[in-house]
C-alpha cells in the first residue's frame, strides 16, 4: 500500500512539475530567457567555496546562449577558460527530473557536486530523492540528457 502511494504521488509531483515548467528555450541553460544563468549565482563559487554566492553584473560571461555572472574578475576567468568544468550538468536543468526523462528547473541552493561535476535540482524534494541513489540517477540523466539537449536545440533553430 505505501509503495503505491508513494509511487502515485510521484506521479503527480512530476505531472506537476512539467505543468509548471514549460520549456520555452532558446538556450540550452536553463532560465536563459530570463536572466542570467543559474539565477546569477557564481558558477565557480560552488566549487571554490563550497556554496551559492551571487554573481555581480559586472562580471559577466556569455556561453551557450546564457549570460554568466560571477562574484570576481577572477571566477569569470576561470570560468572562461573552461566552462565545462564549472557548468552546472544538464543545463543546469533539474538533475532528478533528467534522470525520468523530464525538465524541471534548476534551483541553484539545491545542489551538489558529485565527481567534479555541479547538479542542480528543483527543490527539497527532488534533492532528497536524487541523493538516495546518485549513481543510479547520474546515470540515468546521462543518457537522457543528449536526446534533451538536442530538444532545446531544435526549439533553439
Amino acid at each position: 500500500m505505501l509503495i503505491l502511494l508513494t509511487k502515485r504521488f510521484l506521479l503527480i509531483f512530476a505531472s506537476l512539475f512539467l505543468l509548471a515548467n514549460p520549456v520555452f528555450a532558446e538556450s540550452i541553460i536553463d532560465g536563459a530567457k530570463d536572466g542570467p544563468a543559474i539565477e546569477g549565482y557564481d558558477a565557480v563559487a560552488y566549487f571554490a567555496e563550497g556554496k551559492p554566492v551571487e554573481g555581480k553584473a559586472e562580471f559577466v560571461t556569455e556561453w551557450h546562449g546564457a549570460k554568466w555572472q560571477f562574484k570576481s574578475a577572477e571566477n569569470l576567468d576561470l570560468f572562461v577558460n573552461n566552462p565545462e568544468k564549472y557548468a552546472p550538468q544538464y543545463g543546469g536543468h533539474c538533475a532528478y527530473a533528467m534522470s525520468f526523462d523530464s525538465f524541471a528547473s534548476g534551483d541553484p541552493h539545491r545542489w551538489k557536486i558529485e565527481d567534479g561535476k555541479l547538479y542542480l535540482n528543483a527543490n527539497k524534494f527532488a534533492q532528497w530523492r536524487w541523493e538516495k541513489n546518485i549513481p543510479k540517477n547520474i546515470k540515468d540523466a546521462d543518457e537522457y540528457w543528449p536526446a534533451k539537449k538536442k530538444q532545446l536545440e531544435d526549439k533553439k533553430s
